[in-house]
């Protein structure tokens, strides 16, 4: 449990900056395929190889909601989807 915790005291502390916190979870992973509690893979294949690692990320500073923007509330009529069409008379099913 200590990798756990300190993965998520890690998480906490860089505000879920997740790619802050890679060498634990790393840690936390092989401690659980360690103990039998996941099943072995090839970390690299999980991505935590080094061409996958995060080189530069930036926060999102969230301009658009202080002026007052909501997402979706420019939407001003129910959508219809293409599963909720009628499956007879599109084509699909008679």
């Amino acid at each position: 449990k200590q990798y756990m915790k300190k993965y998520l005291a890690c998480l906490d502390d860089e505000q879920a900056m997740h790619h802050k916190c890679r060498d634990l979870s790393k840690e936390y992973l092989r401690c659980r395929m360690d103990r039998e509690l996941m099943a072995k893979e090839d970390l690299d294949g999980l991505g935590y190889s080094e061409e996958q690692t995060v080189r530069s990320a930036s926060v999102y500073d969230k301009s658009k909601e202080r002026t007052g923007y909501v997402a979706g509330k420019h939407v001003s009529k129910a959508n219809e989807w293409w599963f909720q069409k009628s499956w007879f008379g599109t084509g699909w099913g008679g």
